[in-house]
């Protein structure tokens, strides 16, 4: 994850991060049970630049779970995994790639060029971040403030968090 310094222009987006456990897959047995079993919520607050790409974002929240950046996926607007293609706004890494050959989601805006700025304009904006299209991901993404940069500070920077990281590619475990 690149960190980057502050410009007077900049300003701070504070988030809060939170493991979606409504997921489908958080259900399948396949991933982390004891998190499911705790009932207890899996979230980070991070602190972004305004001027950073929803593809820097997405770097940092996989960054600060101790994940590996190495799956595609997407911000939608619709909270659930299972409506999430009916959002009216989506932005996916796959649209990014599609000169690649790579298939995208009809309507799709990309990630790399997309600041986080243009898509989250007022505070308490959610949307759904899905990460690996395999494995599930779905973390629920909310805009807590917007606030002066601090021009001391490299950007992005953990906050706070509760619960500890879960396991990007556990062994599959049985439920007890």
């Amino acid at each position: 994850m690149k960190k980057k310094k502050a410009t007077k222009k900049d300003k701070e987006f504070v988030f809060k991060i939170t493991l979606d456990l409504d997921s489908p897959m958080m259900w399948s047995g396949k991933i982390n049970p004891k998190i499911r079993k705790s009932k207890k919520a899996v979230w980070r607050e991070v602190a972004m630049l305004s001027n950073q790409t929803l593809y820097g974002f997405a770097e940092s929240i996989i960054d600060i779970l101790d994940f590996s950046f190495d799956h595609c996926f997407g911000f939608f607007s619709n909270l659930s995994e299972r409506s999430m293609y009916d959002s009216k706004e989506i932005y996916e890494l796959f649209t990014d790639l599609k000169d690649e050959g790579v298939e995208y989601t009809p309507n799709a805006k990309g990630v790399k060029k997309v600041k986080i700025s243009q898509v989250f304009k007022q505070i308490g904006k959610k949307m759904l971040f899905y990460f690996d299209y395999g494995d599930s991901w779905s973390f629920l993404v909310e805009l807590k403030e917007i606030k002066t940069s601090d021009l001391k500070k490299t950007y992005p920077y953990l906050l706070a968090s509760q619960g500890k990281n879960p396991e990007q590619y556990p062994l599959f475990e049985e439920e007890e």
